[in-house]
Formats: C-alpha cells, sequence, structure tokens
C-alpha cells in the first residue's frame, strides 16, 4: 500500500483546475460517444498506466452502466478478443497508440483505424478523451491517491 503525497485531495487543493477537468469531462459525455466506449477507453489507459484509483472507479462505473464483467476481464487482451466491436477495437488501439505515444508516434494504421469508424468531430473528441484519462491517471499516480477497499466509487 502506497502513502498518498497530500494531506488534502488533489481536487481540493486546485479546484479551478478540477473544475476545467470536470468541464471537460462533461462535454465528452454529451459528444454522442457511447457510454460503453468512453468507460472501456478510461479502463484501458488506466491498465497501461497502472492508476489502480482509475481502474477501481472505471470498472466500477462500467459495471454500474451494464458492462460484462468478461469484457472487463479480457480487455488487456482485446487485440485477441472476439468480445469488442470494430469501432471499440478501434478506440482501443487508438488509446494504446496515445497513451503511449512517445513509443508510438501515433501510427497511421491506428489513426486509420479511428478514421473507418470515428466522424471527424467523433475522432477530435476520442482524443481529448483519451488526452483527459491520461491526465487523471497522471494525478492519481503522482500524488499516490488510494481507491476504497470495496466496491464503492471514489469521492473526489
Amino acid at each position: 500500500m502506497t502513502t498518498p503525497r497530500l494531506e488534502q485531495t488533489p481536487f481540493k487543493l486546485a479546484p479551478d483546475a478540477y473544475k476545467a477537468m470536470t468541464a471537460l469531462e462533461t462535454a465528452i459525455v454529451k459528444s454522442g460517444l457511447e457510454h460503453s466506449l468512453i468507460e472501456l477507453v478510461k479502463m484501458r489507459a488506466s491498465q497501461i498506466n497502472g492508476c489502480a484509483y482509475c481502474i477501481h472507479m472505471h470498472s466500477t462505473d462500467a459495471r454500474k452502466a451494464g458492462e460484462t464483467e468478461m469484457r472487463l476481464y479480457m480487455l488487456n487482451a482485446w487485440r485477441e478478443s472476439t468480445l469488442y466491436t470494430p469501432r471499440e477495437q478501434a478506440a482501443l488501439a487508438w488509446t494504446e497508440s496515445l497513451t503511449m505515444v512517445a513509443a508510438t508516434g501515433a501510427p497511421d494504421k491506428d489513426y486509420e483505424l479511428v478514421k473507418a469508424e470515428f466522424s471527424d468531430a467523433e475522432q477530435v473528441n476520442l482524443t481529448m478523451l483519451i488526452g483527459a484519462i491520461n491526465a487523471w491517471n497522471r494525478l492519481a499516480i503522482a500524488f499516490r491517491l488510494a481507491h476504497p477497499k470495496e466496491g464503492s466509487r471514489v469521492a473526489a
């Protein structure tokens, strides 16, 4: 178990920045991207980044929204699974590419998958979603935010 680095949550210490990030989250939710796709993207980026706080939050949210346990279990191996639609696969490939952008350079092959499944506006919203979850992951990891012990959602 890690010890949090701050005595208060970063959300309370930087309320204006938190408000801006939650406004971005609201815009993404209202963008028309499917809720299930949003949660899969958040989960996958959080897995890559090793963010227990966000994995806990988004697996809880996804299950509450009707996501199946098996799709959550298989997410780390989505490329080898038949449980995800071509649209979800494209979003997951783009998520991996952008989450590891220093290593991948956002390759054309992944962009072509996204371009085939998402409108131009959806591509921008998906990319904003990926950027946002990576920012949340970095915040949680940097300050060692701890997830709840069992089942409950983390309060901001």
